[in-house]
């Protein structure tokens, strides 16, 4: 049994509507307080406009002309008070006109209709092309549509990205199909530059044709408004309102496997006859396989629900799992009643909600979201780490989203990467689908699934759903359990996301303080690219600010279409580097290789290996570093579990580059001082840089003083300080260590070449638009 023949029956948002359409009517007078302007009309309907920023506003419309019920209350808007705003209002004739430093908001007066401009108050930024309407049980809204504007958001949307033409309903359905909304979020933005966020729990639909009709159950309409320079800048002010994404722990980046291994209990909905699946401890001899097949992993969920429930005493279980470097995480069916003892008593530091008890959405399912938060929170000085399907505005704040009971197919692998893409776009930094699906699969697309997910933040594997006769070399879904040469691929992957972790971790924090994911649509890192405003680059996406992940999402060795934007891209495995903007074709993907490339300038710090957070002291931090012109990284370190960051408990370190854009010259290395403090900071460490070049250096100094070369890279390897350069190593390697540093150095290799380039065709002057799932 899945978790789908669980899931409660929900009533659609398409429901037919209710009485006869009205809308507001002529304007008959503004009043001011404060911030906060209220506007009269002739049916008797009010509106509200609070300035709460000068790029902020709410707009909330009243058919009975009060404002008391307020539904969402603080929940989706948990911040609105940024202090005072300069505001400014005239009576402009036709309407009012309502202007801060940021934005012009007229009221026009026959009839009432609302728009926003520019500071200059002549650039449009969303004006309503007819007045909002309401019957007794819906409300919609009515936008003129630019010419070429784009939308993006609505959630967890199983599917495309980039919305345009399309409608999207904003309702829980627990379908987990392409074109469903596993978390849907009533959020959307416009590369006009503003997004919206509808105040309500009430489900609804969003077509974003012309007119754009952006429709709630509910005889109100309650939207904050978000104006920006950028999509980034709209995602910080949605997030400042409506929260930031959280901080997971360290560990919660690792893989995660749920399973029920309590089989034995009566009152399993499963097969009660699995081996090694009999009673909870049994979950620790799967431990000891991943650390004997020396595969990174991070965290178990011996527990799901369905009657299978957990042996006591749980603490034994998960004192064993942490002596091995697992954290323990429970999934539960039935609710959080016994979350307390759970986290408090027996040291469980995850949850993962279930639609048994959550399916039915909205506010219940965000309000259980809350109380597993809250039971983490409060029973230990951990930080969050839950699980959940059917989301909503603000989940960012307190879950992961995943994508549901999906299937180890080609075809579900392939819209689940603008899936967990596209949610970034409504700010969802964790966003997850279960590798191979719950359902199915097979060594293959496992395998092609894990590669690609490895650089999203947190991902997790469901055993003990695939076959019900496995294939040879397919037993479960633990990557340790597969045989070659599935086993040693897998094992490269989650080693190399291991290394990565300072990187993502980094780009994590930026997330938690700007609400910019750090799986990015190609749109995020170049809005001014045609091709990647749209769903032509929704099968690829920018994991932080300089790796490009192109997966391969069918049964082929060779990858088409990958988009390169401007500037210089080099092949991760191979070091040939391309000059953008271009498409690139035939690009050699044997199963072993996900296309990955690093961005001209990209600099990445990286672990030594490891096979979970705390293995090794991380005695050495290696900067891997593509020089190109200028450019810079700054490094965020804390403890990685607790939550003391929120006190500040953190620390940072810029690095600048600069290097030739092309051609011959001298490559710096700045690397600064660590600033700030957390529990468990090292005073001093080793540092390495791997800095891809064309040609060794004349000479290498550190703080001015010569590094000696040396010959080999066996010498290279056992030596403390040095540099060797290895001109067969992906095109050109030069390794550099500097010994242990406390402070600010900087290295710099002169008489140097940045790679040369090869050029990609040119960027289709029409780009097709995407196939829907109907012509697949």
């Amino acid at each position: 049994m899945g978790l789908a023949a669980a899931g409660p029956l929900v009533v659609p948002a398409t429901a037919a509507p209710s009485g006869a359409t009205a809308t507001a009517g002529d304007v008959t007078g503004l009043t001011r307080s404060g911030n906060t302007f209220t506007v009269t009309t002739s049916s008797g309907a009010k509106a509200r406009v609070v300035v709460a920023r000068a790029d902020i506003f709410r707009l909330w419309l009243s058919p009975a002309g009060t404002f008391t019920d307020d539904p969402a209350g603080s929940d989706l808007a948990v911040t609105t008070d940024f202090g005072s705003v300069p505001t400014t209002h005239t009576d402009a004739g036709a309407y009012h006109r309502i202007t801060t430093g940021s934005m012009s908001i007229r009221v026009n007066k026959r009839p009432l209709r609302f728009s926003v401009y520019r500071a200059d108050d002549t650039t449009p930024v969303w004006q309503e092309s007819r007045p909002t309407s309401w019957t007794g049980n819906r409300t919609t809204q009515y936008l003129a549509r630019g010419a070429d504007e784009q939308f993006y958001g609505t959630g967890l949307r199983l599917g495309a990205w980039a919305l345009r033409d399309r409608t999207v309903p904003i309702a829980v359905d627990n379908k987990w199909r392409e074109n469903d909304n596993a978390s849907p979020a009533p959020f959307y933005m416009s590369t006009n530059g503003y997004g919206v966020m509808r105040n309500t729990w009430a489900p609804g639909s969003y077509g974003f044709n012309a007119p754009t009709t952006l429709t709630h159950d509910e005889k109100r309409f309650d939207a904050w408004y978000f104006t920006g320079d950028s999509l980034k800048s709209v995602l910080d002010a949605y997030t400042d309102v409506s929260g930031k994404p959280f901080m997971a722990p360290m560990w919660g980046f690792e893989l995660g496997n749920a399973d029920c291994f309590n089989a034995s209990n009566p009152d399993y909905q499963g097969d009660h006859d699995r081996p090694r699946h009999r009673t909870t401890p049994d979950v620790v001899g799967y431990a000891a396989d991943a650390r004997a097949a020396d595969m990174p992993s991070g965290w178990f969920l011996p527990n799901d629900g369905y009657g299978c429930g957990y042996t006591a005493p749980l603490k034994q279980t998960v004192d064993a799992l942490r002596a091995k470097g697992f954290q323990t995480g429970l999934w539960t069916s039935t609710g959080l009643g016994s979350i307390t003892d759970e986290v408090g008593t027996a040291g469980s530091r995850a949850v993962k909600t279930d639609v048994a008890w959550i399916g039915s959405g909205y506010k219940y399912a965000f309000d259980g979201v809350r109380q597993a938060v809250e039971g983490i929170e409060k029973n230990s000085d951990a930080r969050r780490f839950v699980w959940t399907v059917d989301g909503w505005a603000g989940t960012q704040r307190n879950a992961v989203v995943w994508t549901g009971d999906t299937y180890g197919t080609w075809d579900d692998m392939r819209w689940h990467v603008p899936a967990i893409t596209g949610a970034g776009l409504s700010a969802l930094n964790y966003a997850a689908g279960d590798i191979d699906g719950i359902f199915g699969g097979s060594p293959k697309t496992y395998t092609r699934d894990l590669q690609w997910k490895a650089f999203t933040p947190a991902f997790m594997t469901m055993s003990g759903w695939g076959a019900v006769n496995p294939a040879a070399g397919y037993h479960d879904k633990q990557p340790w359990r597969f045989a070659e040469p599935y086993l040693s691929i897998n094992r490269k992957y989650l080693q190399l996301k291991m290394r990565l972790m300072p990187y993502l971790y980094t780009m994590s924090r930026v997330a938690h303080e700007t609400g910019v994911p750090s799986t990015r649509a190609m749109v995020l890192e170049y809005p001014d690219d045609p091709v990647a405003r749209g769903n032509a680059t929704s099968g690829q996406f920018m994991a932080g600010d300089s790796l490009l992940v192109a997966p391969v999402v069918s049964d082929t060795t060779v990858r088409d279409g990958i988009h390169l934007p401007a500037g210089t891209w080099t092949d991760y495995w191979t070091g040939r580097t391309y000059q953008g903007p271009g498409r690139l074709d035939g690009y050699r993907a044997p199963l072993d290789t996900l296309p990955l490339f690093v961005k001209g300038g990209g600099i990445v710090p990286m672990w030594p290996q490891m096979n979970h957070t705390g293995e090794k002291p991380v005695s050495t931090l290696t900067y891997d570093i593509h020089p190109r012109g200028a450019s810079s990284f700054s490094l965020y370190e804390d403890d990685g579990r607790t939550r003391a960051h929120e006190s500040g408990a953190y620390a940072r370190q810029r690095v600048d580059v600069t290097a030739p854009t092309a051609g011959t010259g001298t490559v710096t290395v700045s690397v600064g001082a660590p600033t700030g403090s957390y529990a468990g900071k090292p005073a001093s460490r080793g540092y390495e840089f791997t800095l891809h070049v064309a040609s060794a250096p004349t000479a290498l100094t550190v703080d001015g003083a010569v590094l000696p070369r040396l010959t080999s890279k066996a010498a290279y390897d056992s030596a403390a300080t040095g540099w060797f350069y290895d001109p067969a190593d992906r095109s050109g390697i030069l390794w550099a260590r500097t010994g242990t540093k406390a402070g600010a150095f900087t290295l710099s290799a002169t008489g140097t070449a940045v790679p040369a380039t090869e050029p990609l065709p040119p960027v289709p002057t029409a780009v097709p638009p995407a196939r829907s799932a109907a012509a697949r």
